[in-house]
């Protein structure tokens, strides 16, 4: 097939971790910053053909995983509701909140489904006059377009009963926090190649000129991410801190701008929490006040305040707004893996008391989380289909 089959041609990948090696003088870390590009690597074993000297981090690359708890409770909240159709994308489901995950709504009568397009969310509320159809707008810029076309026909249809639970976050200024940090591990890093087929590559040079670090927009594939790793090593090398776009082949530099008409027409930029690494601004979108009658926070008002679970949080790590964090009831440390500062075998609860059926964070719930990822691939005792 192609684009795909050539980039993961294993004859293909000797010649670039040799070009890896060659390049490399002194150790690098380089963080990728997609859940997509952390399974590649995980799953084809690229960060253990990569010479000692580089380090790969994995960052918080996973819409899902980083959906603040506070917002999963408001989805519980508005789901429980007799009235209301909650429509969202599989993954959400068993993303746990302070005590529930929509399966449990689910289970206990509310309804809850699974779509495919938000778009397949307001047919539903077409044919459905009478419930109040909800779609969990979650994710990156990269799927931004598509909720704010679906809220855009709402309104030009006259389709009252149609909102959304907004939970967009925007993937530069997360990444801005960690290159602040007072103990930054990060050289270098990989762009996520599906946001700047959106977005473009232009939000992240003042990103590389302002923290002298090299970004490389880069895809998917084996050898998408050894290219951009490769070229990642020769900008650290040589002492640059340039913006380069391996992805070439779906990333333009000025994006979709198409797209991007539409997510300025509906959404505007607001500040998020990000679970796992706290309040970050200016890094989420919400609904502008034409659309604000699809807005289903504003419809329903939350019942009362929600406290986070202190399991989502990490261990004593200062969030961005400079409070400490409270230490981990229990021993899952999700924040730190969303931050890149530990790998998940470092977290005691991964593959003993957090698995995928029992799942204590959300970085092992989704399919692009890196725990997720660690316990298919890497466990002594994977399984079948994961050879």
């Amino acid at each position: 097939m192609r684009f795909i089959d050539e980039y993961r041609d294993a004859r293909r990948v000797g010649p670039y971790v040799e070009a890896i090696r060659r390049a490399v003088s002194r150790p690098w870390s380089i963080m990728e910053v997609c859940g997509g590009q952390t399974h590649a690597i995980v799953r084809f074993g690229l960060d253990e053909l990569l010479p000692p000297e580089i380090s790969l981090l994995h960052g918080p690359g996973c819409p899902v995983c980083v959906t603040p708890i506070e917002l999963i409770d408001r989805a519980l909240e508005i789901a429980s509701r007799r009235e209301v159709t909650f429509c969202s994308f599989g993954d959400m489901l068993r993303v746990p909140g302070s005590s529930d995950d929509l399966f449990a709504v689910k289970s206990r009568g509310g309804d809850v489904r699974v779509v495919y397009s938000p778009l397949d969310a307001l047919a539903l509320a077409e044919r459905l006059p009478d419930r109040e159809v909800v779609f969990f707008a979650v994710g990156f810029e990269t799927t931004a377009p598509a909720n704010a076309m679906a809220v855009f026909e709402a309104r030009r249809r006259g389709v009252r009963n149609f909102s959304l639970l907004v939970s967009h976050v925007l993937v530069p200024p997360a990444m801005e926090v960690i290159l602040r940090a007072p103990d930054r591990r990060v050289d270098g890093f990989l762009a996520a190649g599906h946001v700047c087929t959106v977005m473009g590559v232009d939000a992240y040079r003042p990103l590389a000129a302002v923290h002298r670090v090299p970004i490389v927009v880069t895809g998917f594939e084996p050898i998408d991410i050894l290219q951009g790793i490769l070229l990642c090593v020769r900008q650290l090398e040589e002492g640059r801190a340039e913006v380069e776009n391996q992805y070439a082949r779906s990333v333009r530099e000025a994006g979709n701008e198409a797209a991007q008409r539409m997510i300025r027409e509906v959404f505007e930029v607001v500040p998020r929490t990000w679970r796992g690494i706290g309040p970050i601004a200016r890094s989420g979108l919400g609904l502008r006040a034409p659309y604000a009658d699809h807005d289903a926070e504003r419809r329903w008002a939350p019942s009362g305040d929600v406290e986070p679970r202190a399991s989502d949080q990490g261990s004593g790590r200062r969030a961005p707004s400079g409070d400490p964090e409270p230490r981990a009831a229990i021993p899952c440390k999700s924040g730190l893996v969303l931050q890149g500062i530990i790998k998940p075998p470092d977290c005691p609860a991964f593959g003993a008391r957090c698995t995928p059926e029992t799942p204590l964070g959300a970085t092992m719930v989704s399919a692009e989380g890196a725990c997720a990822a660690y316990y298919r691939y890497r466990r002594a005792d994977p399984p079948c289909d994961s050879r």
